[in-house]
């Protein structure tokens, strides 16, 4: 079997002298930069969301702050505890890689309610607004690990197969591409479209929950064709570590969705009442 050859990308985008700035923390700039200008501009334009343009500019640093520490307290706990736990000044070497979606998930959810009891903001107004602005982030993660060369497919024969330089010389599903596909462009056309609609808006949480039943659904399915990760391998002979965790995050999203719309039909029943 023989698999498209691989591009020649470095995966360092710019040398200053010692400095290395790599395509991997360009697409996580280019992720906070795209979700903080789109995530403003819906706080702008929406009038049935509570957060302001302000308080998108003053969570964007904490947000940062939860998806990086939560990313990898995530990936140490989920995916290599054993090895870390064995040499714990290994967990600060973030430049080696290893990072979870999972656990930056959790950060994030973290900050946002902190964020907002703090400033007595509706969290669930707030989590639409990170959610329709997440899959941009997702999609130059998941590009950019295409341009590492890492987190590939299984081997197979179909005929867009990549041979990828740490993939053994066999041609492997480009698992990087379905993922930045599904979660990153799929997901936010699904998302903008829903956010147009402004029945939808004013049922917040609605949107929150979109995302997290869509993500868990595409990464469990594009997990059936990504490589496991080799420390772990997989469960039951056909599970791995990502499919399990994406199984909570959707029983999570869907009744974050039930919550918000039994909530937005106890509103319009109460309106109802007091018109009568």
């Amino acid at each position: 079997m023989t698999g498209l050859p691989f591009p020649e990308i470095d995966p360092v985008a710019l040398s200053l002298g010692p400095i290395l700035i790599r395509w991997y923390a360009l697409a996580y700039l280019a992720g906070f930069m795209g979700g903080w200008f789109y995530g403003g501009w819906l706080a702008e334009h929406d009038r049935d969301r509570r957060p302001s343009r302000e308080d998108i500019d003053n969570i964007l640093p904490w947000m940062v702050l939860g998806v990086i520490l939560g990313g990898r307290i995530g990936y140490v706990l989920f995916y290599n505890f054993p090895e870390y736990a064995a040499h714990p000044m290994s967990i600060f070497k973030v430049w080696e890689g290893g990072m979870s979606f999972h656990g930056g998930l959790a950060g994030v959810v973290i900050v946002i309610l902190a964020f907002c009891r703090h400033y007595k903001i509706n969290p669930l107004a707030m989590g639409d607004i990170v959610a329709t602005a997440a899959p941009i982030g997702l999609f130059f993660g998941r590009i950019a690990n295409f341009v590492n060369g890492e987190l590939f497919g299984r081997i197979t024969d179909v005929p867009w197969a990549v041979n990828f330089p740490a993939g053994g010389g066999l041609p492997r599903h480009p698992s990087q591409l379905y993922e930045a596909f599904l979660e990153g462009l799929v997901l936010f056309v699904i998302l903008f479209l829903m956010s147009r609609n402004a029945r939808i808006r004013r049922m917040h949480g609605v949107l929150f929950g979109t995302l997290l039943v869509g993500y868990g659904t595409a990464r469990f399915l594009v997990e059936f064709v990504r490589e496991p990760d080799p420390q772990l391998g997989l469960f039951l002979e056909y599970f791995s570590m990502g499919q399990f965790l994406c199984l909570p995050m959707i029983a999570a999203g869907v009744l974050v969705i039930q919550y918000a719309r039994k909530k937005d039909a106890k509103i319009n029943s109460a309106n109802k009442q007091s018109q009568a």
